[in-house]
Formats: C-alpha cells, structure tokens, sequence
C-alpha cells in the first residue's frame, strides 16, 4: 500500500448503529483514486435502485484522496456523494480546510454511511476508532456553537456537520467544516437530517509519510514561488477569488439581476480590493497551504454583527447575493454569507433561488400575499437577508425556496419556470456561458449539472493567451487556441480535455485553484509529480486524465441508471433568450439548434451513445467498468 494512503475506509449503519472497517487492496485505489470516483463507486455497488434522496436507502460517502494529509499546497479537500435530493441523480461536492487531512490523520481514507438513527447522533473518530455519540444537545444549533460545544467536549477535534438546515432537509443544505468551510452543492447537506447524523467529529494524531519527501518538498518550495510569479495566483492570495470580479463583468460573465443581465455597474463594490480595504480582518487558508485564499471579514450590516468566525464571502457568494440580486452593498452580502454558514447552506444555491423568487415577484408571479409582506425586489438588501433567514429556518416562502428554485417554481406555476437558471435541478454559478461558449456545454453535459469548476474556461484557450498556459494546455494534447468567443470542434475538445483532468483532481481530492491545466499553482505534468513523490506511484499525465475519464463514465453511468438520458443535458430556458443592460454580452443568447450540434460532438470524443448521451457498453469495459449494472 503507498505510504500516502491508510488503506482503510470506515463503514458506519446508522440504523444498526454499528462500524465496520473495510482495508480495499492497493489496485482498488490506484483504479479509483480517492474522492468522488471512489465514493461513486459505493453508490454505485450498494445503492438500490428507486432510493428515496431523503430516505434511509441513500448512501452518503466522505472521501479523501492520495495525498491528503502530506506537507504540499491544495491538497487537504473532502469530497462528498450521495443520490441528489435536487436532481435524483449523482450528487457532488468538495471542500477544503483542516478536515479532511484530520480524517487522514485519524487512520481513515473515507467514510461510507448507510442507514438512518433512530435518534440525533454524532461520529466520533479517534486514532482509527470509531463509536456513535448522542447528538440530541446539539441538534438545532448553529455550526459556530456545535464546534464550540464538541471542542469543550472532546478537546482539539475537526468537526463535518450539518446546521439547522440539514435537519430541516432543506435541498439547498450544505455539510459544513470550520462552520466556513462547505460541502455545498447538489443538496448533499439534506442526506444527513433524515438520517439523525449531525455530525462527523475528528481527532487524530497519525503522521504519513511520502514515498519521496524531498521530491513532494521541492515540489512545494516550487509552488510557493509560483505564487509571486503567476499573476492570476498572486491575485488570489491577495484579493482571494473575489479578484476576478472585474474581469468577470469586463467580459459579460458577471450574471446580474438572475443572469438577465451579463454585467452589473457597481461591480467594484463586491470585489476582492473593496473587500481588502474596507472589511478584510485576515487570509485564512487550508492544511499546509501557502496560498492563503480564504477571506476573514468584519462588519456590520444595519446593526447586524458579522463575525470573523464565518470567514467571508467568496467570489460565488458574492455574485449570488451581490450581482444575481442587484446588491452592491458588501457588508449584506457578507451577512447572508454568514448566515448560509450559521444555518449550513449552500451559498450559491441560496443566493441564485433568491434572486429566481425576486424575478417572480417583480413579474407578478410571486405577491406580498406570498412573501408575508416581503417586497422582494432586485437590490433590496434588508429582503435579501430576511429571505436567507427564512429559507435556513424553513418559514414562511422560505419553506418554499429551501426546496431549491425548480422545486419551488412548479409549486409557485404561472411560467416560474422561465424565471430559473438550474441544470439538473442544480443553480448555475456565477460564470455565464453566453460569455464562456464551452461553459455552456458542459453546463448541460455535466452529470450533477451546472459547475464552475468541471472544465477550464474559454479565454484560458484563445488567440493571445500566455505562453505559460499554452505549454501546458500542450501536455494535455491542446495546442491550437481558438478565436474569442468561438464554439468550434477544437474548443469542444478542450472543453472535454479539461473536464477529464479537473474529473481527476476532484477524484484525487486535489484543489483546482492550485492544481489545473493552465494558471495555476501546478500544471498537469507537476501535478503527476507530486502524485508520483507522494504514492509511489509512478503517475502519468495520460492516467490522471483517464482516471477522469472513468469517474466521469461512472456518474453518467449512475445518472442512466436513475433514468437520465440526452434530453436531460440541456440548459434552462433563459439561456435561449437574449441577455437585457449594457456589456459585452448584450443581446447575446444561446440557441437550441446550437447545444444540439455541441453535444452531437462532445459525444462522440466520450464515446458514448449520441441518442441517449450515456456511456456504451464498450467503454464501461475499456476503462475496467464492466461490473457496473446498468
């Protein structure tokens, strides 16, 4: 077994109440990596079919990846997957911090929970021992207190949780870590509440040891000065990823008033440099990482306090609550950031679900009857904020909202549904494919549908890009940029190329700020290095992409088997229509005939069936997926 890894993966049935611990051989984690593939795997073994999202069947699997743990940047991220309660399909989702290199620490390389408690009940795990702990004093209060309440308990512990929203079952429900660290897309938050499993808590003291730690070192010492020497990530270490702002609304991506607009005129008052000079307490960062992204902010919003201890907002929560909702005031965004954190919600979802229910209500849809007096208007801050509240205490149009905007739509009818940005059920982030052609496809094609972080973005691949990022798009066979804002055959390949490698870092829990094909920390030939120095193994470029290649295939495989076909990689019907204001993206939209031809061509490079967009027999058995029972 390479020293990186413990070779043990925890079994919890919370119905029972009972642990078991599972040593898998060396080859089932140089086939599935670490992370969502191997979490998908269990899903994909264990989980009956017709599985209620929200019911005891579902299967929820925290996984960690080869190098978690180890003394190198961008590497302690926690993915989590389950049967989606937003699309009934595959559920996806990462986060860094302290925690999931604690889970290393504690003797485990995952967790896969089955079942449902009778009761509230927590996780403990210490130095490769697990037991389940009455959770009921915890149950219903904010993530701030639980950490406090289980620190004072336990001592120096990490703790993976859900707040009152999880236990609510709200789909846009995140499990969070740090309480400002979150597992957030995809509604996995809302697995835990029906289960009674409030929490995973953490201590451990293991040390793992790289197969060749003066290489893993050198490759760090590395890193770090990338940090100075590459412009986008000194960026981010300074302005954390609110440093794109600007750009973002530059180029006509920066989605406004629910993605009817592609720029918003106070756009420097949500970004990262206002951020820095106005409420920046501190740059928090992740284990062992140098880059130091993560924002601290205090302030104050209308006498409402906003405490460090929530971190800040991200460049997402700040499109979401800022842009999409008409809000420039920094300090209320930093508020519903703080308050999607206190209650464990996804702020992306949250946010976009707030602005789809104030499109509603500026059209008619939704009325003060509805909203309990709420003038829910676009930049209406003090609505903004009361609305998070309701949503994270499932009250009022909250109850409504909390179920995620396409839920919500079918219930408010009257032509809601022109009002969503979802894709599988799933709001889209704030990075528009009417700017970003490629986005757009993978958007649709994506198997937990709209992501940011599924595939490299357009310009990163056109006519004037830097020389640093064409030598390594090269090593993953993309040498020909194309012209700005093009959506030819050669920019679908690179969408897919991409999507195959960023597939891989989220199978081998690696941070893609700090490990990706283009601008960041390392290129795809450092980080076959790194993978190399830290197992053992001798990683290639062409297996990290074809461990991609097979968590991608398993996903669309676990998505057919729930019923998912072609017609279920489409975008949500505002995506057609031309984008209203000023900017680049004015009068630009997508169009039917268009996403058609796109996905014709992205199936075929996948090899899969272009009728029903799902992987063929063929491929399942050429990338050791045979077994899978479709």
């Amino acid at each position: 077994m390479a020293r990186s890894f413990n070779g043990k993966i925890l079994h919890v049935d919370l119905t029972r109440g009972e642990t078991a611990i599972e040593e898998p051989p060396e080859a089932f984690y140089r086939t599935y990596g670490g992370g969502s593939a191997m979490g998908t795997y269990y899903l994909l073994r264990d989980l009956p079919r017709g599985a209620d999202p929200l019911g005891p069947q579902n299967i929820l699997t925290f996984m960690t990846g080869p190098i978690t743990g180890l003394p190198v940047s961008g590497q302690s991220r926690l993915c989590i997957n389950a049967l989606s309660p937003l699309s009934g399909g595959i559920g996806d989702s990462q986060a860094g911090g302290f925690a999931p290199a604690a889970l290393k620490f504690a003797g485990f390389d995952g967790i896969v929970v089955k079942g449902a408690s009778a009761r509230p009940v927590y996780l403990f795990i210490d130095a490769g021992k697990a037991e389940l702990l009455d959770a009921a004093g915890l149950w219903g209060k904010p993530t701030a207190e639980v950490d406090r309440l289980l620190e004072e308990k336990h001592g120096k512990v990490e703790v993976i949780q859900i707040g009152p929203a999880g236990e609510k079952q709200a789909r846009l429900a995140a499990i969070m870590n740090m309480h400002n660290r979150a597992n957030a897309r995809t509604g996995v938050g809302a697995v835990m509440g029906p289960k009674q499993l409030k929490a995973v808590v953490v201590s451990g003291k293991l040390k793992l040891q790289a197969a060749e730690p003066q290489a893993l070192s050198r490759q760090h010492k590395e890193g770090t000065r990338n940090i100075e020497e590459i412009p986008d990530m000194k960026g981010i270490g300074i302005n954390g990823t609110a440093d794109v702002v600007p750009f973002q609304n530059s180029i006509g991506s920066l989605p406004s008033f629910n993605y009817n607009e592609g720029a918003f005129e106070k756009y420097l008052d949500l970004s990262g440099e206002r951020m820095r000079e106005t409420i920046l307490k501190e740059r928090d960062t992740c284990y062992a990482c140098t880059v130091r992204c993560k924002r601290v902010v205090e302030t104050e919003f209308h006498g409402q306090k906003v405490e460090p201890t929530y971190g800040g907002p991200e460049y997402e929560t700040l499109a979401t609550f800022g842009s999409y909702c008409g809000v420039s005031d920094l300090s209320a965004v930093s508020l519903c950031n703080q308050l999607c954190n206190a209650y464990g919600l996804d702020t992306i979802g949250t946010g976009a679900t707030i602005a789809f229910a104030m499109e509603c209500f500026v059209k008619g849809l939704l009325t003060a009857a509805d909203t309990g007096g709420l003038e829910l208007r676009f930049g209406d801050a003090d609505a903004m904020v009361e609305m998070v509240r309701q949503i994270g205490e499932r009250r009022g149009l909250g109850d409504i909202l909390a179920e995620g905007s396409e839920r919500a739509a079918r219930t408010i009818g009257r032509g809601a549904e022109e009002c969503l940005i979802t894709c599988k059920g799933t709001e889209a982030p704030a990075h528009m494919p009417q700017a970003k052609r490629s986005l757009g496809l993978i958007y649709a094609v994506n198997p937990f549908g709209a992501d940011h972080q599924s595939s490299e973005h357009d310009p990163l691949y056109e006519e004037g890009v830097g020389e640093l990022y064409l030598k390594r798009l090269a090593s993953l066979g993309l040498t020909t940029p194309q012209p700005p804002g093009s959506m030819t055959d050669e920019k679908i390949r690179y969408a897919y190329r991409t999507q195959c490698f960023y597939s891989a870092m989220d199978t081998y829990s690696l941070c893609q700020f700090v490990f990706g094909p283009s601008w960041e920390l390392y290129g795809p030939v450092e980080t076959a290095e790194i993978l190399s120095a830290g197992t053992g193994w001798d990683v290639t470029v062409d297996e990290i992409l074809e461990v991609g290649e097979r968590r991608l295939n398993m996903m669309r495989a676990f998505n057919a088997r729930q019923g998912f076909t072609r017609k279920d990689d489409t975008l949500p019907r505002k995506f057609f229509k031309p984008l209203q204001g000023a900017g680049p993206t004015a009068g630009v939209a997508w169009k039917e005939e268009e996403l058609e031809r796109v996905k014709d061509v992205y199936y075929r490079l996948a090899g899969w069936d272009a009728a029903t967009g799902n992987p063929t027999p063929r491929k399942l058995e050429e990338l050791q997926l045979g077994w899978i029972d479709r």
